[in-house]
């Protein structure tokens, strides 16, 4: 039985969640078939070298794809338009986790958290210089040798790094049903969202409304 829609908040459209969803699905492929063309235990298990460097290419070359298109959406524009705004309330967040400070009112948040604002800034960023070196790495003839043993360098430690880091954001999700759950269906539960983003004020539409007014609470039923 589900519960009654006044418990229930509107958190992500359709768009940002088919983005999110077809942007991590690109990364697996990336980081799998990067596993696979490194670790030699991998290699020989799954052999058909050709194949695995043509996946990792063609889907590290789609990554930036979803976001692009979705940009056509007004709900994932405000979205990353929160994503890229570091408030006050973002510093205090930060420094309670620092102070491993776990009460709700001491990590104030909107409709994303900052350790939430600086993951994607930071994948975004690394997604970048990984399609460059990857660029570079891919179209030997077009570049000087330094460039395209910089890229390698570059493009083998990133991807190490990236591969923690997607682990770490793997951990936290796995950690959070209920976040999950609003990546898959669009919605979470009133005191979810009262509790871990108290800043965040739902809108009707999902187009991500400023930040910095407190979740209205539920009318009781009568």
């Amino acid at each position: 039985m589900s519960p009654p829609p006044d418990t229930r908040v509107r958190r992500f459209g359709r768009t940002p969640r088919w983005v999110h969803r077809t942007t991590a699905t690109l990364m697996i492929v990336c980081v799998v078939t990067a596993a696979c063309l490194y670790v030699p235990q991998l290699a020989q298990l799954v052999g058909r070298r050709a194949l695995v460097v043509a996946l990792h290419e063609w889907s590290g070359l789609a990554l930036p794809v979803p976001v692009l298109l979705g940009l056509a959406s007004r709900a994932l524009r405000a979205d990353l338009g929160l994503l890229n705004r570091f408030g006050r309330h973002d510093r205090v967040w930060l420094r309670a986790v620092l102070r491993r400070d776990r009460r709700a009112e001491a990590r104030p948040a909107g409709k994303f958290n900052a350790g939430q604002k600086l993951y994607a800034s930071w994948i975004a960023g690394a997604a970048i210089v990984m399609l460059g070196t990857g660029l570079v790495m891919w179209f030997t003839h077009l570049t000087p040798l330094v460039w395209r043993t910089s890229a390698t360098f570059v493009h083998d430690w990133l991807a190490l790094v990236m591969g923690i880091v997607l682990a770490g954001h793997i951990t936290l999700a796995v950690a959070d049903p209920e976040a999950r759950r609003g990546m898959r269906t669009g919605s979470v539960s009133r005191a979810w969202a009262e509790r871990e983003h108290g800043l965040w004020r739902p809108a009707d539409d999902g187009s991500g409304p400023p930040e910095g007014e407190p979740l209205p609470k539920a009318v009781p039923r009568r």
